[in-house]
C-alpha cells in the first residue's frame, strides 16, 4: 500500500471519563499513541485497563472526553456523523467478539456486504470472495445461512468480511475469544499472512497469550495508561 503519511493510527493525550453514580471514573488516561502502516500490533492488559475503551476511541465508535485521534493522516474528532460514517466504511474492517454477522444472510452475502456498500464491481466482488473464501477454508460453505455454522466458523466469516474489502487498518476487539487454540493459531496465522501480503495495518485487543506472541508489537496497558511497549 502506497501510504502518504508516517503514521496510520495517532493518538494525543486521549482521555475518556465515564460517570459511575455521579463519581467520575477515567477509563482512558492521556494516551499518546503511533502506529505505523504494516503493523500486527496487539494491545493487552488486565480487564478494566482500558483496552476496549481505547480501540472504541481509535475507531470512532466513542466519543473521547479529551485529547485527539488521527487516522490515515485525518483528525478524525473533526469529522460529521456522515463523514465519519464514510470513513469507516471505506478504511476499517472490524472483527468483533460477538461476529456481528447478518444472520439472515449467507456466508457469500455477510463477506460481500461491504463490498456493496463500496459499490465494488460485481466481478472484482466474485474473485475477493472466491480467494478469501479458500484461504479461509470455507468456500464449500458460501451459500450457508451463517447461524448454520460453528461459531470458530462464523468468526473466520467475520474476519474474512473485515478484510475483503483491503481496508487500510483492522481493528479486532479479542478476535480470539470464542475459537479453541488450534483455530485461534491458524486465524492468526492467516491474519498474519495477509498483513505481509497487503500491507494492511492490524491492531487487537486481546487477552489471549497466543495473540501477543504473534504479535510483532505489544502494547501493556494498565489503569487506562500505556505500561509498556515492545517492538519484536
Amino acid at each position: 500500500m502506497n501510504q502518504e503519511f508516517k503514521d496510520i493510527i495517532r493518538t494525543e493525550n486521549l482521555k475518556k471519563i465515564y460517570e459511575d453514580n455521579g463519581v467520575p471514573v477515567e477509563a482512558v488516561r492521556g494516551v499518546d499513541l503511533k502506529i505505523k502502516p504494516g503493523e500486527f500490533t496487539a494491545l493487552a492488559g488486565p480487564s478494566g485497563s482500558g483496552k476496549t475503551t481505547l480501540m472504541n476511541l481509535i475507531a470512532g465508535l466513542d466519543k473521547s472526553s479529551q485529547g485527539k485521534v488521527w487516522l490515515k493522516g485525518q483528525e478524525i474528532s473533526k469529522m460529521s456523523g456522515s463523514q465519519l460514517t464514510d470513513f469507516r466504511r471505506d478504511n476499517i474492517g472490524f472483527i468483533f467478539q460477538a461476529y456481528n454477522l447478518i444472520p439472515v444472510l449467507t456466508v457469500k452475502e455477510n463477506i460481500e456486504y461491504i463490498m456493496l456498500l463500496q459499490g465494488v464491481d460485481k466481478q472484482v466482488r466474485n474473485e475477493r470472495i472466491c480467494k478469501i473464501l479458500n484461504i479461509i477454508g470455507l468456500n464449500e460453505f458460501e451459500n450457508r445461512i451463517v447461524t448454520k455454522l460453528s461459531g470458530g466458523q462464523q468468526q473466520r466469516v467475520a474476519i474474512a468480511r473485515a478484510m475483503v474489502s483491503q481496508p487500510a487498518i483492522i481493528l479486532a476487539d479479542e478476535p480470539t475469544a470464542n475459537l479453541d487454540s488450534a483455530n485461534s493459531s491458524n486465524l492468526l496465522d492467516m491474519m498474519h499472512e495477509l498483513n505481509h501480503e497487503t500491507g494492511m495495518t492490524f491492531l487487537f485487543s486481546t487477552h489471549d497469550q497466543l495473540v501477543m506472541e504473534k504479535a510483532t508489537r505489544l502494547i501493556i496497558l494498565k489503569d487506562g495508561k500505556i505500561f509498556d511497549d515492545k517492538r519484536k
